[in-house]
């Protein structure tokens, strides 16, 4: 790659340095090779961690080979898991990697704080920020201190002459900078933390559903005496408990064999900090096998299109949402313009539209299953919901063309390949020397995948179009990312013994390290649910929108 493309490459979510605990400080030059230098004092960085040893790099045209082979236009999979969970899991994934800069963070917050809110613990600091009282943050809160913001659609026109969606909504959209002055990005950005939870609508409505759920859950406590502080910290406190419990019990156990879930939560972590004087009391940190390849299983997962609300369905006037569309209709990534192509949404200040137009609000009973919360009435006719994709060694083609804004690389040049995002995981994972598939299998003690099904796999990525020096590469050190996928392969679309126990162990470090911890005060149970053993995702949407259909589905069917 040319020093240009290099100096793109590595943005927002692909750090050009990482201080990675007991290595300092890893950073790349414009050519992409890595040097490493000790942590100055008072530098405070995002601390990631090696699990397993360093893995040798692959060239750039075995992974452009292999690139090539995963974002093929073949017929994929599906999963038994409603596609809700595909942007679940991105939205837990910035929770867990929520990382302000020095500049934003600013000289007059405490370390104890910084720790906090800069440590990969499932904590909801994607959502509540440093929380109301500090100067920066406050902006996400209303007026009372308590509840989160919330924003309003503008009125669409299309289909023409719909009533339905030719009117704004409260509450449907996340809350914008808005106003008549500055350029048209500054008036869409989101008051939200993280701005990545913008990147594409199926994260951004969730990320409104967790803000509705607050919200809904400060309603209830203040019938109860609690104002101000009190109130604020008595709701969160009770949203994230019940957040973690929904990991652990529900989103889990559909993408990571369930058998790994409950030896992790039962028994403890085994490879991950795991529990020891070492670690007593120090916030959690980050393995880079874990960020860089293994929970980016959701990636294939993805659909390259949505039966989204009544309007963008199968039968209806144009079709399901398509991939391309979910970028489209965000203010980080999109423009809100139905007629945008992929340069306009390159351009930030493209397009007239200020706010997510009301034909565009999700149908969350499309994106969840709702009887197994025992609501017949949420269902939705046969064909009209949607299922993920099954986890595999496959992407759907439209993930080889990411817009700009979905890797914060607006306004630059960007050469073709940087849009795949299988290349820019196997390259990531290179630029880090990532361990191989084998050798984390080895750290772990479970037998590895064989040579042949690393190269055939089941049902996944067909890897024909490989040289013969490039298969022996990949199948002897297998890029870890690759690996994970191809392990679920063989273990019913769930990640395995490798993947499974990275991820595992990971939830319950970043819940432990929590300082709201389901794990460490392990008598807790859900009150949300409809008993104290049980709170699906499902049960929290029911909560945010007050269960009833017309405000989970305010189009209507």
């Amino acid at each position: 790659m040319s020093a240009l493309q290099w100096g793109k490459f590595m943005s927002r979510h692909a750090r050009n340095s990482f201080f990675v605990v007991d290595e300092g400080v890893l950073e790349f030059d414009r050519e992409g090779r890595p040097n490493r230098r000790a942590r100055h004092k008072g530098e405070h960085r995002f601390r990631f961690s090696r699990l397993g040893p360093e893995g040798e790099p692959v060239d750039e045209a075995t992974r452009a080979a292999l690139t090539e082979a995963i974002t093929a236009a073949v017929p994929q999979g599906d999963a038994e898991v409603p596609a809700g969970f595909t942007y679940l899991g991105q939205f837990v994934d910035h929770d867990l990697t929520l990382d302000r800069t020095d500049a934003e963070l600013g000289e007059d917050v405490p370390d104890h704080e910084l720790d906090q809110g800069r440590s990969p613990a499932l904590d909801l600091d994607s959502v509540y920020g440093r929380g109301p009282a500090d100067r920066h943050d406050r902006a996400f809160y209303q007026r009372d201190g308590v509840r989160l913001k919330v924003g309003t659609t503008s009125r669409a026109g299309f289909p023409a002459g719909d009533a339905g969606v030719d009117r704004e909504i409260e509450g449907y959209d996340l809350p914008r900078v808005g106003g008549t002055t500055g350029t048209p990005a500054d008036r869409r950005r989101p008051l939200i933390p993280d701005l990545r939870n913008d990147e594409n609508l199926a994260v951004a409505q969730t990320h409104l559903a967790f803000i509705r759920f607050h919200n809904r859950v400060a309603d209830e406590l203040a019938l109860r005496g609690l104002r101000g502080n009190r109130l604020f910290d008595a709701t969160r406190d009770e949203v994230v408990r019940h957040y973690q419990w929904m990991l652990r019990t529900d989103f889990l156990p559909r993408v990571v064999d369930p058998a790994v879930v409950a030896d992790v939560f039962t028994n403890g972590r085994r490879f991950f900090e795991a529990p020891g004087r070492r670690h007593f009391g120090r916030p959690p940190t980050m393995p880079l096998e874990f960020a860089v390849a293994a929970y980016r299983f959701g990636h294939s997962m993805v659909r390259a299109a949505y039966q989204w609300n009544r309007v963008f369905r199968t039968g209806g006037p144009v079709g399901p949402a398509t991939l391309f569309q979910l970028f489209t209709f965000t203010g980080v990534a999109g423009n809100f313009d139905g007629a945008a192509t992929l340069p306009d949404l390159d351009d930030p200040n493209s397009g007239t539209v200020m706010t997510l137009p009301t034909n565009w609000i999700v149908d969350f009973r499309r994106l969840y299953d709702f009887t197994e919360s025992n609501r017949p009435d949420l269902a939705v006719p046969a064909g009209s919901g949607n299922v993920a994709r099954r986890i595999d060694s496959l992407l759907v083609n439209p993930l080889a063309q990411l817009p700009a804004g979905t890797f914060g690389g607006r306004g630059t040049e960007i050469p073709p390949i940087q849009r795949n995002l299988a290349f820019r995981n196997l390259t990531r994972a290179n630029m880090v020397r990532l361990a191989s598939g084998q050798q984390m299998a080895a750290l772990f003690g479970v037998p590895p995948l064989t040579e042949a099904q690393i190269l055939d796999g089941n049902q996944g990525a067909t890897l024909a179009g490989l040289t013969t020096e490039q298969r022996a590469a990949v199948s002897a050190d297998t890029p870890l990312w690759f690996y994970v996928l191809r392990e679920a392969e063989f273990d019913n679309g769930r990640l395995g013994a490798v993947g499974g126990r990275i991820v595992a162990e990971l939830f319950h470090r970043a819940m432990e390290g929590s300082r709201i911890s389901t794990v460490r005060d392990g008598s807790w149970r859900p009150t949300l649910g409809p008993d104290r053993r049980t709170f699906r995702m499902t049960d929290l949407l029911l909560f945010a929108f007050e269960g009833k259909a017309d405000l989970l589905n305010p189009l209507g069917d």
